[in-house]
């Protein structure tokens, strides 16, 4: 079942990396606290996230925060090394936790989908939440191909 508005999120593992080591976090522990932003993306380095997707969280993460965003998280179905190099490549610093997620998070969320036709495997769907003290308030899935209603421009519209 996909999450809903009003839905609690799942309380499972992620990782990022950390000086060079892979780190285990909850997802309660680090989106289940305060105001947060989270997208999500079917693959790092793939052309939607890397050319629209990603950049415009990285151009727009202060205005993000003048809107009383605490925590700005992206989270794919790709591993922790993978997820940190995406985020070096764009320049993310401190304003984007990189979120690896093996498909626990994914699965739970119930938005994932298979793109093995495309050499990918199972991947999440690109979507944008916000999330208030562990609560989804608003969630926008990309109902076709390309970066619409989970973009910056439209989540900074909404908040």
């Amino acid at each position: 079942m996909t999450i809903a508005v009003g839905d609690k999120i799942p309380d499972v593992v992620l990782r990022r990396l950390v000086d060079g080591k892979p780190e285990t976090l909850q997802s309660m522990d680090v989106l289940g606290r305060g105001r947060v932003v989270l997208f999500a993306v079917p693959g790092a380095f793939t052309p939607g996230c890397s050319k629209i997707h990603l950049p415009g969280y990285v151009a727009n993460a202060q205005a993000l925060r003048a809107k009383g965003v605490d925590t700005i998280a992206c989270v794919s179905v790709n591993d922790a090394w993978v997820m940190d190099a995406w985020g070096q490549a764009h320049g993310v610093g401190d304003d984007i936790l990189m979120l690896a997620d093996g498909g626990e998070f994914t699965d739970a969320m119930g938005l994932g989908f298979d793109a093995s036709a495309s050499g990918l495997g199972q991947r999440s769907q690109r979507y944008a939440a916000v999330i208030e003290d562990g609560v989804v308030t608003d969630l926008q899935v990309e109902p076709k191909p390309g970066v619409d209603v989970s973009s910056c421009d439209s989540m900074l519209a909404r908040l």
